[in-house]
């Protein structure tokens, strides 16, 4: 028999059991089916031996199991309620970026190192909120000020990339924009110009919440996922990797979101 996988989904919020190895099932999730959302997707594989009393874990056994027909199971829910806080960031796995066509490029952990060189930094969040904020933080400072139980808003646990600036990281007031594709860029440059002059406040909202989908081409660095006690790195390929190693993968990207 097929085993079975636990996917923690950011795009929606969800656990979910499946047969599917990851490739299949981020092609199943983007895809679906004539009744399933379609949609590109971001989600951890999840240590199939973690268990907890927060989920319902009996239903894989219940309902995880092929179809009369001998095929795989797609997908048993087992939560689509405040599941990235109650899952530790030890019990994920490898990382998974889906297109709206259903190509999937696998993410695995890699040492995280700071870069001191960055004045000021602009990072999307996906869960379990999804605005764009610019901080003065690095991203293992940002993860901690933002899990902080200490400060009156804060997140148990968060999932966010860092996104590309350009001269705008240390010059936001003149530095050439290029052609960095985000909305109203002089708003941007405004909020990284305050915080560049204002030591006082950390971190300043850019985007309420992202509509576009996720910015591909302007990754910088990776993915991160962090709370009070723990983080973990997710490396994103270097453009001539994604061109040569993960081609297929860069082109639908590259025409699926603001990619």
């Amino acid at each position: 028999m097929a085993d079975k996988h636990l996917y923690l989904s950011l795009i929606p919020q969800a656990l979910i059991a499946s047969m599917l190895k990851p490739e299949d099932f981020g092609s199943y999730y983007a895809i679906g089916t004539k009744v399933h959302v379609q949609g590109e997707a971001i989600f951890f594989e999840v240590d199939p031996s973690f268990r907890s009393d927060a989920f319902p874990f009996h239903l894989i056994d219940d309902r995880c199991v092929p179809k009369p027909d001998g095929s795989l199971k797609n997908s048993v829910y087992l939560s689509i309620y405040r599941v990235l806080s109650r899952i530790p960031v030890s019990a994920l796995g490898n990382l998974y970026l889906v297109t709206n066509d259903g190509k999937t490029l696998e993410l695995q952990r890699s040492e995280y190192q700071r870069d001191p060189s960055q004045l000021l930094h602009l990072y999307q969040e996906f869960c379990p909120i999804n605005p764009m904020v610019a901080s003065s933080l690095e991203p293992h400072e940002f993860s901690d000020f933002i899990t902080n139980p200490d400060h009156p808003v804060h997140v148990p646990r968060l999932v966010f990339s860092q996104l590309q600036l350009g001269a705008l990281a240390t010059d936001p007031e003149h530095g050439s924009a290029q052609d960095l594709p985000y909305s109203n860029l002089e708003h941007l440059r405004d909020v990284l110009a305050e915080l560049k002059h204002n030591q006082g406040k950390p971190s300043k909202l850019v985007l309420k919440q992202v509509h576009e989908g996720v910015i591909y081409r302007t990754i910088q660095g990776g993915f991160y996922v962090g709370d009070e006690t723990d983080f973990a790195f997710y490396r994103f390929p270097e453009r001539s990797a994604l061109e040569n190693q993960h081609r297929s993968w860069w082109r639908s990207a590259q025409v699926t979101g603001l990619a």
